[in-house]
């Protein structure tokens, strides 16, 4: 099984027997009159009411008379309370403090959420592979007048999806390849209490997958064809939500070979596929209420005798035909299969997730996701959720005059564009194998991170969409309340 590598875990006491434990103390105030009963020093209460008065949010450790830690809070923000939590796990690690309580926390159960969340998605640090590890494992009591036990279920069911995500990403592609990713996903589907079922070639090939095929035949490691199935018996939803996850576990490029150090990181082009797969993880354990079905086409795009070139033809599932004029626009091709074999499940919504185009990383940096899709009211829902989450989403141009750039005059489509509007071009190559509601994610940017912030986002991968979606599905049953 997949680790989540979260090295802070919560849990629920009363308050006699919080009193009882000698550990930090974390006190977390955002109300002004609050500060006085805090008993501060001198020097510690004027940085606190400075941080008041410039309306700015800190972390105080105070080891006066025993280890304590103020928390200011000044925002209402829920970003500001994420951040905030990552900021104190940083300090408690940074300080070797293993064991803390929460013994006072202003705030609504929606900022005490993502402050938490923010603690416990900071503690993730994968280094499994070194020799010498430092990481430790952190101990935090919280008071059960504070939060609801479900509410920290639900609250740690999801950040493990998001550490297992995580960690998936971050895998290199000699200890996770199409292969074992399938048998991953089995042993999560077995614990966690949802449904998976794998293609294999024979199968693959009888289904005439011609796009995951194609971008399979140069590897050695055959390709797999993945569907997750959370679907409860008292789900709102009749019709299924289907995500589809981009699921090339390494990407050479093929003969349209990265080069410049650009290959460098591409065992994070699945982070679609593995933030599928950890969503419909996350929905299962929470026992959420909502029909959902995860699609992952899985291979590697590979160089050799037998692999793609450049001006190849090759058939789709649906049996439109593809120009091949770039090995490395090798997503697009895996991704259309996958949307086509959606349409058996007659879906409410299919949302796409794939680290699709470097076009697309260019617009949002790190610090989005690029969107397009043909039903604007859910990419409006979407959005609200991204908002939420702090996964924000940019809604793409996405006119038809863009569909002309796709135009071959020897096959029915071209794989690439050109250089205009590439992420947008890449959405319109997917859209013509749909015919239901839909919505593309191009997670490019924000899916790897190369420097680690100071507050609760990590070097490496980010797992971003999973809570993404999982807010989505809230948001929707909040309205079948």
């Amino acid at each position: 099984m997949i680790q989540n590598y979260l090295n802070l875990e919560v849990q629920i006491g009363t308050a006699d027997q919080i009193s009882e434990k000698r550990s930090t103390l974390i006190k977390i105030i955002n109300k002004q009159e609050n500060l006085n009963a805090l008993g501060l020093s001198d020097s510690l209460k004027s940085q606190v009411f400075s941080a008041f008065e410039k309306e700015t949010d800190q972390v105080f450790l105070n080891y006066a008379q025993q280890t304590e830690i103020i928390v200011i809070s000044t925002q209402n923000g829920l970003e500001d309370w994420r951040c905030l939590g990552g900021n104190v796990t940083n300090l408690l690690q940074t300080n070797k403090i293993e064991t803390a309580i929460i013994v006072e926390f202003d705030g609504s159960e929606e900022q005490k959420n993502a402050f938490l969340e923010g603690m416990i998605l900071s503690s993730y640090i994968f280094e499994k592979y070194l020799k010498k590890q430092k990481a430790f494992k952190i101990m935090v009591t919280i008071s059960d007048s504070a939060i609801t036990a479900k509410s920290l279920k639900d609250l740690q069911s999801l950040t493990t999806s998001v550490g297992m995500v995580r960690t998936m990403v971050n895998e290199p592609l000699n200890k996770l390849n199409a292969l074992s990713f399938s048998s991953l996903a089995e042993a999560m589907a077995e614990k966690f209490g949802f449904e998976t079922k794998v293609l294999h070639q024979e199968e693959i090939k009888k289904l005439k997958m011609g796009g995951l095929l194609g971008v399979n035949q140069g590897s050695e490691t055959p390709a797999t064809f993945n569907i997750f199935t959370h679907k409860p018996a008292n789900a709102v939803n009749e019709k299924p939500l289907v995500l589809v996850g981009k699921g090339v576990m390494f990407d050479t490029g093929g003969y349209s070979v990265k080069v410049g150090g650009n290959m460098v990181g591409m065992k994070a082009d699945m982070a679609g596929g593995a933030a599928v797969l950890g969503t419909v993880a996350a929905l299962a354990m929470n026992e959420i209420p909502y029909y959902v079905i995860g699609l992952v086409p899985a291979t590697d795009n590979m160089i050799s005798g037998k692999a793609l070139v450049v001006d190849d033809i090759i058939t789709m599932m649906d049996g439109t035909t593809v120009e091949v004029l770039n090995t490395d626009a090798e997503g697009r091709l895996v991704l259309a299969d996958a949307l086509t074999y959606a349409k058996k499940f007659n879906p409410q919504l299919v949302i796409d997730m794939a680290t699709l185009t470097g076009a697309s990383a260019a617009i949002t940096g790190t610090f989005g996701v690029a969107m397009a899709g043909n039903s604007q009211e859910n990419m409006d829902k979407l959005m609200v959720a991204g908002d939420t989450v702090y996964e924000r989403l940019v809604q793409l141009p996405f006119w038809k005059e863009y569909e002309k750039l796709l135009k071959s005059n020897v096959a029915d489509l071209k794989n690439i564009g050109g250089p205009i509007g590439g992420a947008t071009t890449a959405g319109k190559f997917l859209e013509h194998f749909t015919d239901y509601p839909w919505i593309h994610l191009d997670i490019a940017g924000a899916s790897y991170l190369e420097n680690k912030d100071s507050d609760y986002k990590q070097q490496g991968a980010s797992a971003v969409g999973v809570r993404l979606i999982y807010q989505f599905i809230q948001n929707e049953l909040a309205k079948n309340v």
